[in-house]
């Protein structure tokens, strides 16, 4: 936890926010924070800069206050990231590594070689997600929460969502088979569509191409989706 992100949801007062017990137990046992020491702190969606420190009591939270917040967020990636639903397990790690370089647009959807059970998983709920975002968010020091869709069945998306979504972007489809070498520092916005380890099938493969979307791939490696997803946004925006 590179910053300590605040909602405005723990404001107490003007200026003051309180500290969930995640975020106290970081200051306690890893800054190991003092009464009044200065901490580095963003609010959520808003600018990053310092607060001042008091810790709990017997009858209150710890809080933050005397916020002086001059820095804006980084920028954030220019892409929307279409991504296969992956195993659960793997899911929070590869959503938090999706907020801390900067995706701010995700559509987790099916493929044909999607467990259907994996849409049941409780990973999935709404505080679940948020959470695995905000996690990557306080490691990058960024403040902006990414918008995360999902999309449960595969062909209405293609067909109906994707053609607006692809306007003045380039579209690349993460495909390991019969497809040209991953561009490196493009210098556009576009759509990245990542598959499930086994790959998009046939039939998918057509549909994203029909829609306009390039097939690329990094090699003949099969690497986890955990390992491909910052592989593949840093060579497209190494900056």
């Amino acid at each position: 936890m590179n910053l300590i992100l605040l909602n405005p949801e723990q404001t107490l007062n003007a200026g003051q926010y309180a500290l969930t017990d995640r975020q106290q137990t970081h200051i306690t046992k890893v800054i190991k924070a003092k009464q009044g020491d200065v901490l580095r702190v963003g609010v959520l969606n808003g600018n990053i800069g310092e607060g001042i420190y008091v810790p709990p009591t017997v009858d209150r939270a710890g809080y933050i206050h005397s916020l002086n917040l001059t820095l804006l967020a980084p920028d954030a990636l220019p892409m929307i990231l279409v991504m296969a639903l992956p195993r659960p397990n793997m899911l929070k790690r590869t959503l938090s590594n999706i907020a801390a370089m900067g995706v701010k647009e995700l559509y987790l959807i099916h493929s044909a070689k999607v467990e259907k059970s994996y849409w049941q998983s409780p990973v999935l709920q709404t505080e679940s997600i948020q959470q695995s975002l905000l996690e990557g968010l306080e490691q990058a020091k960024d403040t902006v929460m990414p918008k995360c869709s999902l999309i449960p069945r595969f062909r209405p998306f293609v067909e109906d969502q994707l053609p607006a979504l692809l306007e003045n972007k380039r579209g690349l489809l993460a495909h390991p088979y019969l497809a040209k070498p991953c561009p490196i520092d493009i210098q556009e916005p576009c759509i990245l569509a990542l598959g499930p380890e086994g790959g998009w099938n046939e039939f998918e493969v057509g549909k994203w191409l029909e829609a306009g979307m390039e097939s690329v791939q990094l090699g003949s490696r099969i690497l986890k989706v955990e390992t491909v997803v910052p592989v593949l946004l840093s060579r497209l925006y190494p900056g």
